[in-house]
């Protein structure tokens, strides 16, 4: 039998955005206040409807870049000096996860260092930076004076998934350099691991393991004391992918 398109229900594709950096010791997503139906008023990723002559990657960009401002980078680039790292996530397919029609969604992982504070465009009036641990709260999540609500849509879901995809990659990948900028300290490493894990860890034993891995990490020749105390040793992200072995997630 020939191909008949019109046999097929039809539906659209979105993108959502897991925007993480790091913020103040505290891993922190980027929300966006919904200025239209529907979910109105309620806070969501950013994101939004992919355009007939768009790659995923690329609406990705400009949907990140319309609603707040910030920029993500090809995923092929090298996340160290070249801006934010973003890799796809997951796809999303409940039929009733957007009461406007069926809508599926290919989620995208953004990760940066420290980023401004972002402006709000697009279908969003209002965009923050706010902590991951209050977005996920069970009984929702609301600035202060507001009524607390979940995020809109299975955003808290798709959040969930691109926190636990951040903290199990930095266990043995390169990923957690992301959150630092081009020339960063060991001990500012360390506590993007501290702030993505929220534990404390043991600094000497830290140091030992993302030293050791020859390549993980490449010392530029200076020094910095932007940390107080003594001139730490600057360092940038080198070649080596993976850390060997693995630096494992301390169980809380």
């Amino acid at each position: 039998m020939p191909y008949d398109p019109s046999a097929f229900p039809p539906f659209a594709v979105t993108v959502d955005l897991v925007v993480l950096t790091v913020r103040r010791h505290s891993l922190c997503a980027l929300v966006v206040r919904r200025g239209e139906p529907p979910f109105q008023g309620r806070w969501a990723l950013p994101g939004g409807f992919v355009r007939a002559d768009e790659d995923l990657a690329a609406a990705a960009a400009r949907e990140l870049a319309e609603e707040t401002g910030l920029c993500a980078h090809d995923p092929a680039a090298p996340a160290q000096g070249k801006g934010a790292h973003l890799e796809q996530l997951a796809t999303y397919g409940d039929p009733k996860r957007d009461p406007r029609m069926r809508v599926v969604s290919v989620a995208h992982l953004v990760l940066a260092p420290d980023l401004p504070a972002p402006r709000a465009g697009g279908d969003a009036y209002s965009a923050r930076w706010a902590p991951v641990e209050a977005l996920l709260n069970q009984g929702g999540y609301a600035r202060e004076g507001e009524q607390a609500a979940p995020l809109a849509f299975d955003h808290a879901q798709i959040l969930a998934d691109g926190v636990e995809r951040a903290r199990s990659k930095i266990e043995y990948s390169s990923l957690a350099t992301a959150f630092c900028p081009p020339e960063f300290t060991v001990g500012e490493l360390r506590r993007v691991y501290e702030a993505v894990w929220g534990v404390a860890l043991d600094p000497r034993n830290f140091h030992r393991k993302v030293t050791g891995t020859v390549g993980f990490l490449v010392p530029t020749g200076g020094t910095t004391t932007r940390q107080g105390g003594r001139p730490a040793q600057l360092f940038r992200a080198g070649g080596a992918a993976l850390l060997n072995p693995p630096m494992l997630r301390p169980e809380v």
